[in-house]
C-alpha cells in the first residue's frame, strides 16, 4: 500500500501504528498514528474507492497543538486548491500537496530547518 511505503521510506518517522484499516471491493479505509523524531505526532486517516478520495493528514506538536493539517473537506470553496486546502495556526491556505510522499515532504523540510542549531 502506498500509504504505509510512504512512511517507511521516510526519515522522519520513528514509528507508526496503523489503528484502523478496512479494505473492499475497489477502495480502502485507513487510519494510522505516525511517531515522528522531533516528538511530534502525525494522524492520517484516508479513504478511497474508485469514486472518491477523502484524507485528512494533521499534524501535531508533542503538547497536542495543531502544526498543520491538509484535508479536502468540502468547504473553504474561495481557496484556489478547492477542495484541498491547508490548516497553519488559524489560516487557511491553497494545498498543493496532497499525497503522502508530498505531506510528509514538506513536513520534513519543516522539522530538518528547526534542528539546524
Amino acid at each position: 500500500m502506498e500509504i504505509l511505503r510512504c512512511l517507511e521510506g521516510s526519515n522522519i518517522v520513528n514509528k507508526y501504528d496503523v489503528l484502523v484499516f478496512e479494505l473492499f471491493e475497489g477502495g480502502f479505509y485507513i487510519k494510522i498514528r505516525v511517531s515522528l523524531i522531533d516528538n511530534s505526532e502525525l494522524y492520517i486517516r484516508e479513504y478511497s474507492d474508485v469514486n472518491e478520495r477523502d484524507y485528512s493528514y494533521h499534524w501535531q506538536d508533542k503538547e497536542r497543538r495543531l502544526v498543520m493539517r491538509w484535508d479536502n473537506a468540502g468547504h473553504h470553496k474561495g481557496i484556489e486548491t478547492y477542495p484541498h486546502h491547508l490548516h497553519h495556526g488559524d489560516t487557511i491556505l491553497p494545498s498543493y500537496h496532497i499525497s503522502c510522499d508530498e505531506i510528509l515532504k514538506d513536513m520534513e523540510s519543516k522539522i530538518s530547518s528547526q534542528r539546524i542549531p
